[in-house]
């Protein structure tokens, strides 16, 4: 009998894969305790990953043909580089391959892409409860950002704020 492959593979994320890509986001969610803060759905990946304009792109991991995880992310510019970068939404390894590096691997080939298409920089957001990606990002070399915060409107307060007339 043959052993499993342990080699790790990546590939772009493609529209078949939106269930296991949704699914994973699920878990993600979960994991972190967020799991009620997820609306997205699978139709809503494949309307805006996959369509005419991707508004994101994901990166796949599989170890012996099976998932492994996914990186989700997005073209960004600083206008204070003047260069463009790439924002990372998600990263996400399967629990039972936590421990072979397939989170960094994710994280470098997206930063390899971005590179090759004249990029600068990588930007993440961390859960502040998460010590341990805290941690592991650390490790990389992706440091906290002392100076900035995140601010966001969402949900009702957004649309409100987007129909309000300008005067």
């Amino acid at each position: 009998m043959s052993k499993p492959s342990r080699t790790v593979n990546l590939r772009p994320g493609t529209i078949d894969d939106v269930e296991t890509i949704h699914a994973a986001l699920l878990r993600l969610g979960t994991h972190i305790g967020a799991h009620q803060e997820i609306t997205s759905t699978p139709e809503d990946l494949r309307r805006y990953g996959f369509g005419a304009k991707p508004a994101f792109s994901t990166l796949i991991a599989e170890v012996g043909g099976e998932f492994a995880g996914l990186c989700l992310h997005f073209p960004i510019f600083s206008t204070w580089m003047g260069r463009p970068g790439v924002f990372v939404q998600d990263l996400y390894v399967e629990d039972r391959f936590r421990g072979r590096r397939i989170g960094e691997k994710l994280l470098r080939r997206v930063a390899k892409e971005c590179r090759a298409a004249g990029g600068a920089y990588l930007r993440l957001c961390v859960d502040t409860d998460n010590e341990t990606a805290k941690a592991f990002y650390e490790r990389l070399g992706i440091r906290w950002s002392s100076y900035e915060q995140v601010q966001k409107i969402v949900g009702d307060a957004f649309f409100a704020f987007a129909d309000t007339p300008e005067e």
